[in-house]
């Protein structure tokens, strides 16, 4: 079947780059598309008229963390100040002997319960993304029952996306006095690895070929020298893209320096890990970051070295009070930047726009992290960080993953008149502007409605699921607060 999309605005790609096409139109059949441009004479099966919208390519979140995370909104404006601002060690850090209570990664894989908490968590990842426009998901390395549950939603609602249980060699755990202790196996992580080279064996290529495999020893400081060598081999043997978080906190850049001797960068420079198929999980605290007042920085010239891959999550960094320093930098350097939701919201364009605005003032210019800048990194870098020359574009060949978005902004006055799209989308657009989303040549949603997904149920779902999470708080928390202690509302009780 042949469609062609007339669209007001299109983000064209042509000779290496992506450009804008004024009242185009973009023709896919099957699963590829066959034609951009100012028309077409040929036949089609069906015309979707996108007058006044912009068609672009479907983005890539190059971060994803499954689950409706409840457990975030117990740091809102609050925290532990000896962590620095890292969310993960406020809210997925248990006290010893206990376990998180509704976080899927703390689910036992196969118990008729959890299979509930992980189908939730795995719908409502999926679905939301989908919502927002992004057609190709990389999820960092949940466990195994959060990746079958991915897999089926993935499968279900036509998406695209990188999946494959993670591994470490340990986790941390809070003392009897709350302090951090690292709990260490590693043998545990030789298993994991041997477990995502099976999960990725039986399912690389599922849905069509929508789902491929790709390797996530989940921290550089959690993974052995041998666990990461391992890596590295396999990688090399399968020909499957890395994912780690590193260089993504300052208790990890210190604790790594002072266990090797070397930064995380260094480090896995030395291990032969760097490359652009490695997506380095934030990599904004960096030697080269005058906040960790390194005397010899030489991180960011070994990561645009190798062209290695940065999954830049905005709105999760900064809202803990942390930035990249600085957007200019990592490009010039030649780092790959993408962009990565990572918590939430899962709202590429939100995403997009605070990376502007915070790679423009972190960066000193206003010329900095442009919107086209920006909205690269969220569909030609994701691309790059997989190896993949047929996502992230729409020219003839690539697939047909598109998406098209509505600028009037669904019946509001927030985008004003429309100059250049794509500075209106940045400055102005939210992921609720998403019209259509197109995979691999299918229509996944549209008009925002996406099939067999009832968002009022799912919503509802997710708020029971955070209640007993609040609720439970003070069995698994490593100071034994309840909630309203761990993060208090906004205004006292007024009642």
């Amino acid at each position: 079947m042949r469609t062609s999309i007339e669209a007001s605005w299109i983000v064209a790609h042509h000779a290496g780059r992506h450009g804008l096409l004024h009242d185009g139109v973009v023709v896919y059949e099957g699963n590829k598309i066959v034609h951009v441009g100012k028309s077409f004479e040929g036949p089609v099966d069906r015309i979707i008229d996108a007058a006044g919208k912009l068609v672009a390519p479907g983005f890539i979140d190059t971060h994803v963390h499954t689950g409706h995370r409840a457990s975030h909104r117990l740091i809102t404006d609050t925290g532990r100040p000896m962590f620095y601002g890292q969310p993960f060690l406020e809210i997925s850090v248990p006290k010893e002997g206990k376990v998180v209570k509704g976080d899927p990664r703390y689910l036992k894989h196969g118990d008729a319960g959890d299979a509930g908490a992980f189908a939730l968590n795995a719908v409502f990842t999926v679905a939301e993304l989908l919502r927002n426009g992004v057609t190709t998901m990389i999820e960092f390395g949940s466990q195994l029952g959060v990746q079958d549950a991915l897999l089926a939603e993935v499968s279900r609602l036509g998406t695209r996306a990188y999946l494959a249980p993670g591994y470490d060699c340990g986790r941390w755990v809070g003392d009897e006095l709350g302090r951090l202790k690292r709990v260490r196996n590693d043998e545990m992580g030789l298993s994991g690895l041997k477990t995502a080279l099976e999960w990725i064996e039986k399912h690389d290529g599922a849905a069509q070929g929508r789902v491929r495999g790709i390797l996530v020893p989940r921290e550089v400081e959690t993974s052995s020298m041998e666990l990461l060598r391992r890596t590295r081999e396999a990688a090399d043997e399968h020909r499957l893209p890395i994912a780690t978080h590193a260089a993504y906190s300052v208790l990890e850049f210190h604790d790594t320096v002072r266990e090797y001797m070397k930064t995380p960068i260094e480090l896995l420079d030395d291990l032969g890990l760097l490359r652009q198929t490695l997506n380095i999980g934030h990599g904004n605290f960096i030697a080269d970051n005058p906040n960790l007042n390194y005397a010899l920085p030489r991180d960011l010239e070994l990561m645009g070295r190798s062209g290695a891959t940065i999954s830049h999550c905005p709105i999760n960094i900064v809202r803990r009070a942390r930035v990249l320093d600085n957007w200019k930098s990592y490009r010039d350097a030649g780092v790959n930047i993408s962009i990565g939701s990572d918590t939430y919201p899962r709202d590429m364009i939100m995403n997009m726009r605070t990376a502007c605005y915070m790679g423009k003032v972190m960066s000193h210019s206003y010329f900095a992290a442009s919107a086209g800048e920006v909205f690269e990194a969220a569909t030609l870098g994701g691309a790059r960080s997989v190896g993949r020359d047929d996502l992230g574009r729409l020219s003839p060949g690539a697939l047909a993953d598109i998406v098209i978005i509505d600028l009037s902004g669904r019946g509001t006055l927030r985008y004003g008149p429309v100059r250049d799209p794509v500075k209106s989308l940045i400055e102005c657009g939210v992921g609720d502007d998403v019209d259509t989303v197109i995979v691999d040549g299918k229509v996944c949603m549209e008009n925002g409605i996406i099939p067999g997904v009832d968002f009022s149920e799912l919503r509802a779902e997710a708020q029971a699921a955070g209640e007993t999470i609040w609720a439970t708080l003070p069995d698994w928390d490593p100071l034994g607060r309840n909630a309203e202690e761990a993060c208090p509302y906004c205004y006292p009780d007024a009642g």
